[in-house]
């Protein structure tokens, strides 16, 4: 039993997120260029970026795009609603220790964003690799995290 469920595909056409209401349309034209993949950077090298993704149930994060490669790693059990865009929407259920590895060769990327349609918070840590093919997008100070003196 998989533990991936299609919602919807794409659209036929030019658009593949038709069928998406526009304002989701609109909110994820913006997401190219935000490269704020997580809740919140804790900790950023040379090397790479570790970002915790916190999504309590019903909440839903930023339209974002991944252009380094990267791995995520979940620390709870829950149920996600993935909206990407070629136009697919999803539900994953996730569960503790469940891991997943992309590499985006260059010129590649793909923008999403995550919905917790489930019951309990999810949890989720990301490190991105800063030597991928693609340059990083910019992070904003908001989204780092402020160390306590």
């Amino acid at each position: 039993m998989s533990n991936i469920e299609v919602l919807e595909r794409p659209s036929d056409g030019d658009n593949p997120r038709a069928h998406w209401p526009q304002a989701m349309q609109d909110e994820l034209a913006e997401g190219h260029a935000n490269g704020v993949v997580g809740s919140i950077l804790v900790s950023e090298t040379d090397r790479v970026r570790v970002w915790h993704l916190h999504l309590p149930p019903g909440k839903r994060c930023a339209f974002h795009t991944h252009v380094l490669n990267y791995f995520w790693s979940c620390h709870s059990h829950g149920t996600a609603r993935g909206y990407y865009d070629d136009g697919r929407i999803q539900d994953v259920r996730h569960y503790p220790g469940e891991t997943k590895h992309f590499e985006f060769p260059k010129g590649t990327s793909f923008t999403h964003s995550v919905e917790n349609v489930g019951e309990t918070d999810l949890l989720f840590t990301t490190v991105e690799f800063l030597d991928s093919p693609n340059d990083p997008l910019p992070i904003p100070d908001s989204a780092r995290l402020v160390h306590p003196d």
